[in-house]
């Protein structure tokens, strides 16, 4: 079985699996218009993640995950709780394309979307109102700035021919409000 991560599985999958692709799905982009009370942010504020949106003419890059054997019934019963439960997550299938440059046919993939019909769904808003939510929200696996930038220096690293408009506009915006944020360590050492 393989999943597909798109949010914050591409960093911190948080089940075994036996490999890891880098990769992307045709045909969806990806949004921060999901609601996130647990994970980074609270009932009270609420915090931004990501789902797919249908794009017939999109592409978004992440990770799919192989599991096997005893990896299948953990994974998928932690990714329940994680991605449905918690979340308000469905799951669908995809056909992943590798990255890599001899890769076979695309992989069947399992992944979670986030639809306008569950209770956490904000919708879309302006990049700016987008981060200025995640600067405030935090939850129990932390604050809502380290998902945002995580997913860019993703982004950025391992998908650089990739451009994701959305993504890169909500962190420009996020440094646009907080410009203290990026600071090297060579300058922190310095201070």
């Amino acid at each position: 079985v393989w999943i597909f991560g798109y949010g914050s599985l591409v960093w911190r999958p948080g089940f075994e699996f036996t490999s890891r692709k880098v990769g992307f799905i045709r045909g969806y982009s990806r949004r921060f218009w999901q609601g996130d009370t647990f994970h980074r942010g609270s009932e009270k504020m609420p915090g931004r993640g990501v789902t797919l949106l249908e794009d017939c003419g999109a592409c978004t890059w992440g990770v799919a995950y192989e599991v096997r054997g005893e990896q299948i019934a953990a994974s998928l019963e932690y990714l329940n709780m994680r991605e449905a439960v918690l979340g308000g997550y469905d799951t669908k299938l995809v056909k992943f394309h590798p990255q890599e440059k001899d890769a076979e046919e695309p992989i069947l993939a399992l992944v979670y979307i986030a639809t306008p019909q569950n209770p956490s769904y904000l919708g879309p808003a302006s990049e700016e109102d987008i981060a200025a939510q995640i600067i405030v929200s935090s939850g129990c696996a932390g604050h809502n700035i380290e998902y945002l930038l995580r997913l860019a220096d993703f982004m950025r690293y391992f998908c650089p021919q990739a451009e994701d408009k959305h993504l890169f506009s909500i962190e420009e915006a996020l440094i646009s409000i907080l410009p203290c944020l990026y600071y090297t360590e060579e300058s922190l050492e310095e201070t």
